[in-house]
């Protein structure tokens, strides 16, 4: 989000009175694909991540992440169908799958499939209102929904640890004794824990990326030239067009300017 904040918006995104210009990706099938094969490798990620099958709960790790992505995909999509668009929106579909991922992430271990299919269902509508306020209330250009998807159904996944874990699991985690409940199961202060962590992450994260943003931008700049920008920047970075049609005498020899 600092980011994106700092490096400003795309040519061309904002109106001058602040409305917002769709800028479509080239695409959607080969969106798709690449969100199909995030959620194949979230398996590894999740599952992967306990380093270690031999109390089984890797199953229920797999299972969760797997029940998250689809209603979280099923949700995005009705939300978009139902009550924004009136039309099924492919991308958000994909926004919504990964929303769903990003939100089990963190209680992938600790919640049943019934509570991580509601997790999924939140995090497909939080996405989908989250990418409409960052673009439209914050006038933040996210081109992918990152902010959303990553940052706010990261930060949602966290607090949902604290209200849905079931205390069917994590006796003896990071040294505390007794299995890990949340505040729907009688035990609040998990959910504080969980609230912490994300304020911290926030304060933290946010200062050091706005300085490190901040002095890329006084010594390298983060901006291409303009015409690289609405061109596309394949010849100018890499030497070779993306798209046929294109000629690659086309920029000077570095595409960026400060």
């Amino acid at each position: 989000m600092v980011g994106a904040w700092i490096v400003g918006p795309r040519l061309g995104k904002f109106n001058k009175d602040g409305s917002a210009n769709p800028i479509p990706g080239h695409s959607i099938p080969m969106a798709v694909i690449g969100t199909f094969i995030l959620a194949f490798g979230w398996f590894g990620f999740n599952a992967g991540s306990t380093l270690a099958g031999t109390d089984l709960r890797i199953g229920i790790v797999a299972v969760n992440t797997m029940l998250a992505s689809a209603t979280g995909a099923i949700a995005a999509t009705l939300w978009m169908w139902l009550v924004r668009t009136k039309k099924p929106d492919p991308s958000m579909m994909c926004n919504g799958m990964l929303a769903g991922l990003v939100a089990i992430t963190a209680p992938c271990a600790f919640v049943n499939s019934i509570s991580a299919c509601l997790i999924g269902l939140i995090a497909g509508v939080l996405v989908v209102e989250s990418v409409y306020f960052v673009e439209g209330k914050l006038k933040i250009d996210d081109p992918v929904g990152a902010i959303s998807v990553h940052g706010v159904n990261g930060a949602f996944g966290c607090i949902a640890l604290g209200l849905f874990a079931d205390g069917s699991y994590g006796d003896g985690w990071n040294g505390v004794s007794g299995t890990v409940k949340g505040l729907f199961y009688g035990d609040a202060s998990q959910l504080l824990a969980q609230c912490i962590g994300i304020t911290s992450n926030l304060i933290y994260v946010g200062t050091i990326s706005f300085i490190v943003f901040k002095l890329i931008e006084i010594f390298f700049g983060h901006r291409p030239q303009p015409q690289a920008e609405i061109d596309g920047l394949d010849v100018p970075e890499m030497g070779v067009p993306g798209y046929c049609g294109v000629k690659l005498d086309k920029y000077s020899e570095t595409p960026f300017s400060k």
